[in-house]
C-alpha cells in the first residue's frame, strides 16, 4: 500500500532501498513485460544458425598468436631453472610465470591484428555503416541518461551537445531523451528546478524522471524504464551521465537495428574526453591513439558475440525485456545481491536468446575518465566486485554462448593477473633469499626481455604508426615530434604506475573476497590536486611494499636494477598520485601540445552549440565540455 505522496511505507520498503520524493515529467505510460530471466535453465533454442567458421578460425588464430611467444617463453624459462628437474618451488614459478606471459601476449596479438585492420584493410568491418539518403528512419529511439547525484548542469550541457547535434541529421526527430535519476532529495530539487527552468528551450522531447526508490542501482534504474516506457520505442541508447555521442551516430546505429533484425546490441568503442588533470590528459591521450587498434582486433574476432559496457550503445529494446530480466542473486558479498557489472550478463543474454551483440568503433563517441589515481582506483574497485561476481555465474547460467563465457572468464581474471604478479616478485626474491636459486637464474635472459619488451610495447609504436600514416590524424595529435614526445613520457609513466595498480587491485580483490563490499555512488568527475599528506596516507602500503622488496632484492643479492621498476614506481606513488592530480599541469601540457589529441566535433567551427541560461543560481548552461569550461 501507497502513502498520498505515492512512496511506500517504511515497513513496506525492500531492503537496501534508498527513498527520494519522486518527481517526474514523462509521457504516458507504455508498459512492457520484462521477466526475471531463469539462470538455471536454457531458454528456447533459437532457429539455429550454419557456423561460421571464418569467425571461428579468427579466434583460433588469436589464440595461436598468443599461445607462440608465451610457448617459447616458457621453454626459455624451463632450460634456465629445469635441466635437473622441477622443484615445487620452481613448479610455483612457471605456473605463475607462463599464465602472466600468455596474457600480454594475448594484448598484443589483438593489438597487432587492429594495427592491420586500420592500416591494410582501412577500418573495414569496425565501424557503423553510412547512412543512405532516402532512406528515413522508421523507429523510435529513446536515449537514456542515469544519473545518481551528479553535476547536473554539466549532464544538462552534454545533453544539450547531443540534442542540438540529432537537429543536423535526418530522422533526429525520431529520438527522445529520458533524464533517469536515483539521486538523492537534495541533489533531486536542484535536478528538478534546472531540469524546469531548460525543458522548453530543446527542440525536442526531453524527459526527466526521479525515482522514489532507487533499487537495483542502473539497471534496475534502466529496468523500470522498460517496463513503465519501454512499449513506446524500438531502441534505447544508453549512455551514462559523462557521455556524448554525436547525432550523426545515433542515427547511424539505429539505421543498422533496422537493416539487420537480428541484432540485439550495437556497442560503440567510447572514447576518453574532457580532461582537465594532468592524470586524466595523460589517459586521454593513451586512450585516443592506443585504443583504436587495440578496439579493432576485440572487434574482429569477437563478431556477433560482442561485448556491452552499459554505455554509449544502442539496445532493441524488446530483446532486452525478453532477455535481460536480471535476479537478485543469493548469498551475501561479493557473490551475491543485485548484479553489479550488469552489462557483461546483459549482453551475454542477449546472445543466449539468440540476439546478435556487436561492437564498432566511432569517432564521436565519449566518456569522461576519472581526474586522478585514487579515483581511478574507487571505480576500479567497483569494476572488480562486480567481475569477480561473475564467476559462479559462468558455470550456472546455463545455456551461454562458449566466448560469452570466456569474456566472462577473461573479465575475472584481468584482476587476478596482478596477485599473481605480486606472488612471482616474491617467489622470485623468497627463493634467492631462502637459496632455492640464484637470482640470475630465474632473471629473464637478453632475449626474453626483448621479447617481453616488443608485447609490452609493440601495440604504443603501432599505434603511432597508424596515426602517423593519416596526415589529419596526425595532425590532430599536434605532428610526429609531439606525439612523440606524448608517447615517451606515456610509457615512464605507465612503468611508474603498473606495480602501484598491481598492489592496489591485489588489495581490492582480497578485501573484496573478504566480504567488504564497494559502494556505488556518483563518481568524482572533477578535482584538482591532492595534498601529499593525503597521498601518502593513501598509498602507504605501496611505500612499505617498494622498501620491503629493496630489503628483499639487496639481501638475495639480485641486482637492483632488475627491481628499480617495480620498486621505483611503489615509492613513488604518493608524488605521482599528487602531481598527476593537479588542473595546473594540466593545463601547462596543454599549452605546450603534451598529450594532444584531436578536438571533438562540438569544438569545430561547423558545430555552433546554443547557449542557456538557467534561473539556478544564475549559472549558464554552456554545450562544451566540461561544463565549467570557457
Amino acid at each position: 500500500m501507497k502513502g498520498r505522496d505515492g512512496i511506500r511505507p517504511a515497513h513496506e520498503q525492500p531492503q537496501g532501498a534508498t527513498v527520494t520524493q519522486a518527481f517526474e515529467q514523462v509521457p504516458a505510460e507504455m508498459p512492457l513485460a520484462m521477466p526475471v530471466q531463469d539462470f538455471s535453465s536454457a531458454p528456447a533454442s533459437p532457429s539455429p544458425r550454419p557456423l561460421n567458421i571464418d569467425l571461428w578460425a579468427r579466434r583460433a588464430l588469436v589464440i595461436l598468436l598468443a599461445l607462440l611467444p608465451a610457448s617459447m617463453a616458457a621453454h626459455e624459462m624451463r632450460l634456465s631453472i629445469g635441466l635437473d628437474g622441477i622443484s615445487l618451488w620452481e613448479g610455483i614459478y612457471l605456473a605463475l610465470f607462463i599464465p602472466l606471459f600468455a596474457w600480454i601476449a594475448f594484448g598484443f596479438a589483438t593489438s597487432f591484428i587492429g594495427f592491420l585492420l586500420l592500416t591494410i584493410g582501412r577500418g573495414r568491418g569496425v565501424q557503423p555503416r553510412a547512412l543512405r539518403p532516402g532512406d528515413p528512419l522508421r523507429g523510435r529511439t529513446a536515449i537514456l541518461l542515469p544519473v545518481c547525484n551528479e553535476d547536473f548542469l554539466g549532464v544538462l550541457g552534454r545533453l544539450s551537445i547531443m540534442e542540438r547535434s540529432l537537429t543536423q541529421v535526418m530522422g533526429g526527430e525520431r529520438f527522445e531523451f529520458f533524464i533517469l535519476s536515483d539521486s538523492n532529495a537534495e541533489n533531486g530539487e536542484v535536478e528538478r528546478q534546472a531540469y524546469q527552468a531548460i525543458r522548453h528551450s530543446f527542440s525536442r522531447a526531453v524527459h526527466y524522471r526521479r525515482r522514489a526508490l532507487n533499487i537495483g542501482r542502473k539497471p534496475g534504474n534502466i529496468a523500470e524504464w522498460v517496463q513503465r516506457f519501454g512499449g513506446g520505442y524500438d531502441y534505447m541508447i544508453v549512455l551514462d551521465a559523462d557521455s556524448v555521442m554525436s547525432g550523426q551516430t545515433m542515427a547511424r546505429l539505429a539505421a543498422d537495428m533496422e537493416r539487420h533484425p537480428h541484432l540485439g546490441l550495437i556497442q560503440t568503442v567510447p572514447t576518453v574526453v574532457g580532461a582537465s588533470t594532468l592524470f586524466a590528459r595523460w589517459q586521454q591521450f593513451a586512450s585516443r591513439l592506443f585504443g583504436p587498434i587495440s578496439a579493432a582486433g576485440m572487434i574482429w574476432w569477437a563478431g556477433s558475440e560482442g561485448m556491452f559496457w552499459g554505455h554509449n550503445a544502442i539496445l532493441r529494446v524488446r530483446a532486452f525485456a525478453q532477455s535481460c530480466g536480471l535476479p537478485e542473486l543469493p548469498g551475501r558479498a561479493p557473490f551475491g545481491g543485485h548484479i553489479m557489472s550488469h552489462d557483461m550478463i546483459e549482453a551475454a543474454l542477449l546472445r543466449r536468446r539468440g540476439w546478435d551483440v556487436h561492437m564498432v568503433t566511432a569517432d564521436d563517441s565519449f566518456e569522461e575518465f576519472p581526474p586522478s589515481l585514487p579515483d581511478l582506483a574507487t571505480r576500479d574497485r567497483r569494476w572488480c566486485q562486480g567481475n569477480i561476481q561473475h564467476v559462479p555465474l559462468i558455470a550456472r547460467i546455463k545455456g551461454l554462448h562458449p566466448v560469452s563465457r570466456f569474456q566472462l572468464f577473461v573479465g575475472a581474471s584481468a584482476y587476478c593477473t596482478s596477485p599473481l604478479w605480486l606472488a612471482l616478485i616474491l617467489v622470485v626474491l623468497g627463493g634467492a633469499v631462502a637459496g632455492l636459486w640464484p637470482a640470475s637464474a630465474v632473471l629473464p635472459s637478453g632475449g626474453l626481455l626483448a621479447l617481453t619488451a616488443v608485447l609490452l610495447f609493440g601495440p604504443k609504436l603501432l599505434s603511432m604508426i597508424w596515426a602517423l600514416a593519416d596526415p589529419a590524424r596526425r595532425i590532430g595529435f599536434g605532428g610526429a615530434a609531439r606525439m612523440s614526445r606524448g608517447v615517451a613520457l606515456d610509457i615512464v609513466l605507465s612503468i611508474l604506475m603498473a606495480p602501484v595498480a598491481m598492489l592496489t587491485q591485489t588489495i581490492n580483490l582480497f578485501g573484496i573476497l573478504m566480504g567488504r563490499k564497494s559502494a556505488w555512488n556518483g563518481q568524482t568527475r572533477d578535482r584538482d590536486g591532492i595534498a601529499i599528506g593525503t597521498a601518502v596516507w593513501l598509498f602507504k602500503w605501496h611505500v612499505l611494499l617498494g622498501v620491503g622488496l629493496t630489503f628483499l632484492a639487496v639481501r638475495s643479492g639480485t641486482p637492483l636494477g632488475w627491481v628499480l621498476p617495480v620498486v621505483a614506481g611503489l615509492v613513488l606513488a604518493p608524488l605521482l598520485a599528487a602531481v598527476t592530480a593537479r588542473k595546473d599541469l594540466g593545463g601547462k601540457a596543454d599549452r605546450q601540445g603534451l598529450f594532444q589529441v584531436p578536438e571533438p566535433w562540438w569544438r569545430t567551427q561547423s558545430y555552433r552549440p546554443l547557449r542557456y541560461r538557467l534561473s539556478v543560481n544564475g549559472k549558464l548552461i554552456t554545450p562544451i565540455w566540461p561544463a565549467n569550461d570557457g
